[in-house]
């Protein structure tokens, strides 16, 4: 086995994508399913929910990627035994406080790691606005503490919350890419300096697009060169609904979010047969460090 990418759709994402409605747990992971995505994206801490989950992906070979919102060390606990039970690729932890210092936040986070290694499967933080992890400055502070801390990089928030220029300064694109040295899976949507979730296909957003395929290429390779020889990557197409996505005065979506998911799926995979070529050694030749 090598070093694959997986391919996930967030079950958020699918909320309102037809006329407005939204079909049931079921029927959005057979649609993803028979889309090709490796998996789905769900909360992680209602037992019920999750079994019904399970039920549908283990028919359908679907992977999981739990999502759980702590409010302090001990909130993490249910995911982590909801995902024993019951199965998943990893957790992604979506830290629902806001530490005024780095000391509180490594403090919570050493919790959670204590907490992550009774399990089999890999524990991750996200880069996400409102959040412990919502300034970029701040989490790179806390690496510097806690080196060995594996990120899921969601950049949209950062790109956002912090207003970031087109195209981004040099100083942004080196700590942008210092998240990534940090991270084992991503979120995937397209913002700018002012809106979150941007439509793909507009042409005044094709230059973020473009900022977004090289850090997620970067992001890609950088995996590649430290990930064990049987590890999977996971790329959640996560292209919410309303407030995240642009609306016309119907209030529907100006754009049809599930053909965008299918084209970011194609996006993501494009960068990482990019990536694997560009880590790939030279025929003939030794790799080096």
């Amino acid at each position: 086995m090598t070093k694959r990418l997986l391919v996930f759709q967030s079950l958020w994402a699918m909320e309102n994508i037809h006329n407005g409605h939204s079909r049931s747990v079921e029927e959005n992971l057979q649609q993803l399913a028979a889309a090709g995505f490796d998996g789905f994206t769900d909360h992680y801490y209602q037992r019920a929910h999750v079994q019904r989950l399970a039920a549908t992906a283990r028919e359908l070979g679907l992977q999981a990627e739990g999502q759980v919102f702590p409010t302090d060390i001990d909130g993490l606990q249910p995911a982590l035994e909801l995902g024993s039970e019951f199965g998943c690729h990893h957790i992604t932890i979506q830290a629902d406080l806001r530490p005024r210092s780095v000391r509180e936040a490594v403090r919570v986070l050493e919790g959670w790691q204590r907490l992550a290694e009774q399990v089999d499967f890999p524990v991750l933080l996200e880069t996400h606005r409102y959040r412990l992890s919502n300034d970029l400055l701040f989490m790179l502070d806390v690496l510097e503490q806690l080196p060995h801390l594996k990120l899921l990089a969601d950049l949209s928030h950062y790109v956002v919350a912090r207003e970031l220029p087109l195209p981004p300064a040099a100083e942004d694109q080196q700590q942008i890419r210092h998240i990534l040295q940090h991270s084992w899976g991503f979120h995937g949507r397209v913002s700018n300096g002012h809106q979150v979730q941007v439509p793909l296909g507009y042409p005044q957003h094709q230059p973020w697009l473009d900022v977004f395929q090289d850090w997620w290429r970067y992001g890609m390779q950088h995996w590649l060169s430290r990930a064990g020889s049987e590890d999977t990557l996971s790329f959640t197409c996560e292209l919410g609904p309303a407030p995240y996505a642009i609306t016309g005065a119907d209030g529907l979506d100006v754009v049809d979010r599930w053909q965008e998911s299918l084209q970011l799926k194609r996006i993501a995979e494009q960068a990482w047969q990019q990536a694997s070529a560009a880590a790939a050694p030279a025929p003939g030749r030794a790799r080096h460090a």
